[in-house]
């Protein structure tokens, strides 16, 4: 399935000539109104979260990750969380079908934006729905979590998809969280992350270690020794130093109070 263009570029915020690029998309100002779902809503600080969202930029270009940003969507409230839009393979990109209806104007800017890169773009369909925040890649096993927002129809085209290009898509159950990669994410080595209470079945798992905190269930690989993390987990950070990483820290409270997590701030492009 591919989609019909759009006319709109990406900015290029800044380049480093390394081949590592991210899409990140700004903050809008009805941030406050995005999704939740099992979590209670508090306010959210609109100020902090765009200083929040820089920092998280900014530590992205410290670690020689480029990055792109997608056109603003300012009737979309969640649109900062483009992770869940598009989700890449290689060169291949896979637009998302949202599982909320509020959310389903979100993948034309990310369209927009990996079709300027020239990525080969496919497009996932209704009554089939899918998050990217609900996808995990570990080497060429992709789990796909079966969530309140991710189907087995969603599940089904994802693998139509991405299993001619030489990955297995392994569906499992996500009750205790938003997505899958709330629940768990996974190390450079392939060892799956995740703190124990959001986690519906950890033996789906070749390897998996538990996190001493909620916020410490996501990471970014920024390169195969380095990895992003919330601030608000320190004592995961100490675990993950400890086992020989050097991990770089954000504040992202105000993302969090809306189900955030660090991956969901941003689409690695490798």
């Amino acid at each position: 399935m591919t989609p019909s263009g759009d006319s709109g570029r990406p900015a290029d915020t800044t380049s480093t000539g390394t081949g590592k690029r991210a899409l990140v998309r700004r903050p809008v100002d009805i941030l406050a109104e995005g999704q939740i779902t099992h979590i209670d809503r508090v306010p959210i600080d609109l100020d902090l979260a765009r200083s929040q969202w820089d920092g998280y930029v900014a530590a992205l270009r410290a670690e020689g990750w480029a990055t792109t940003e997608v056109a603003p969507a300012p009737d979309q409230p969640d649109s900062v969380f483009i992770e869940d839009a598009v989700i890449l393979f290689g060169d291949t990109a896979v637009l998302s079908s949202p599982g909320a209806t509020s959310r389903r104007g979100e993948t034309a800017g990310a369209e927009a934006a990996v079709r300027a890169l020239g990525l080969a773009v496919h497009r996932l369909a209704l009554p089939g729905t899918l998050d990217g925040g609900d996808v995990l890649k570990v080497g060429r096993t992709v789990y796909v979590g079966q969530s309140l927002r991710t189907n087995a129809e969603g599940a089904a085209q994802l693998a139509a998809i991405v299993e001619p290009l030489g990955y297995t898509v392994v569906p499992v159950p996500v009750t205790r969280a938003l997505h899958l990669k709330t629940a768990i994410t996974a190390l450079p080595d392939g060892t799956v992350i995740g703190y124990p209470p959001l986690v519906d079945d950890p033996t789906r798992f070749e390897k998996f270690l538990p996190v001493p905190e909620a916020e410490g269930t996501a990471v970014v690989i920024l390169d195969e020794t380095t990895l992003l993390l919330s601030a608000a987990a320190p004592q995961t950070a100490e675990l993950l130093t400890g086992l020989g990483y050097r991990t770089v820290t954000v504040d992202i409270t105000e993302f969090e109070k809306l189900e955030g997590c660090v991956t969901c701030l941003s689409v690695r492009v490798r």
